[in-house]
């Protein structure tokens, strides 16, 4: 009898240490709560800052801006959504946006943006909203909904979009949006090099018309994506370098044709040699200039003509003879 009482008597022990406890946290709780309610506003902010930044909160700091709205429907199906903002020029903020597993590549067109959009700007100007909307696709559907083509050829790893609108007014809905795979398939240089690219379709794009000369529009955009890079021209244009030195000079400005099927890389690289060869020898701005005249709309090689004698003082022949040199000159 006496274990049996000594068990109870320790069982009533133990009971009452656990009610006195259990008060005692109670109390306590109620104090911090208590507390935190007469804490200093001044105060709150840093105690969320103390705080690791979640997927959620980073959202939730972007949900009133329109862009989001615009590709939420498209994005929200194949999950949950991460969003970085990012301050760009004129006092502008620019967006990142995709999906946790695209985290890596997020992160990087995050920590490049601001400068890409400082480059493109230097070259094209102030007059274009310096701020963009990024955003990384997580499979090729998802890429195809944003960029609302179903024939984007695959290997494509970034495209820039707009909503149809009449030339010489601001363009809406633009976006540059990224391929799933463009992060295995670009290291973080070229990831910097064709965010540039296809920013620079985006601050062109009020002055771009729809079927106008692809060496024009895609090599400005290449030219605008390497300048000031430290890249080679056997880094930029190897397939080019390579045929000039076998003694392959391409006779003539490449065709919109070639800038699609097995011709586009050719094309591309020597798209972006015009280019430079015209900011080398008559200079940038005059470069730009011949850009928005000659992408106000189709051309032809007589309207080229024209616009180059206006704007370069010099002929359609003799601009493609000098940079026919220039190619042979820069490849030696």
């Amino acid at each position: 009898m006496s274990s049996l009482r000594r068990a109870r008597t320790w069982l009533f022990v133990r009971r009452r240490f656990q009610f006195v406890a259990t008060v005692a946290m109670v109390i306590v709780l109620t104090g911090t709560c208590g507390a935190l309610l007469v804490v200093p506003n001044w105060v709150l902010p840093k105690l969320h800052a103390a705080q690791p930044t979640s997927i959620g909160s980073v959202r939730a700091a972007a949900d009133d801006d329109a862009r989001l709205t615009a590709v939420r429907r498209t994005l929200e199906p194949f999950g949950q959504l991460v969003t970085e903002q990012v301050p760009t020029g004129n006092d502008q903020e620019s967006l990142v946006v995709g999906h946790p597993a695209q985290r890596a590549e997020i992160d990087i067109l995050a920590g490049e943006l601001a400068t890409a959009t400082t480059a493109v700007t230097d070259v094209w100007g102030a007059g274009w909203a310096q701020s963009a909307l990024v955003v990384v696709a997580s499979n090729p559907s998802e890429f195809a909904a944003l960029v609302r083509s179903t024939n984007m050829p695959a290997d494509v790893a970034a495209a820039s979009v707009a909503d149809p609108f009449v030339p010489g007014t601001q363009p809406t809905g633009q976006r540059v949006v990224f391929s799933a795979d463009a992060g295995r398939r670009l290291d973080r240089d070229g990831m910097r090099t064709l965010l540039r690219h296809e920013l620079t379709h985006i601050a062109a794009r009020a002055q771009t018309v729809d079927g106008a000369p692809q060496w024009m529009l895609e090599g400005f955009a290449e030219f605008v994506a390497h300048l000031g890079t430290g890249h080679r021209f056997a880094d930029i244009a190897p397939t080019v370098a390579t045929r000039v030195r076998a003694g392959d000079i391409p006779r003539d400005l490449p065709a919109d044709v070639d800038f699609a099927g097995t011709g586009a890389v050719a094309a591309y690289e020597q798209g972006w040699s015009v280019c430079a060869f015209i900011a080398d020898k008559f200079d940038r701005s005059r470069l730009v200039e011949l850009y928005r005249r000659i992408a106000a709309g189709k051309q032809d090689p007589a309207s080229e003509d024209r616009i180059m004698r206006d704007v370069l003082g010099t002929s359609r022949t003799d601009l493609v003879a000098d940079w026919r040199n220039w190619l042979s000159a820069h490849v030696a």
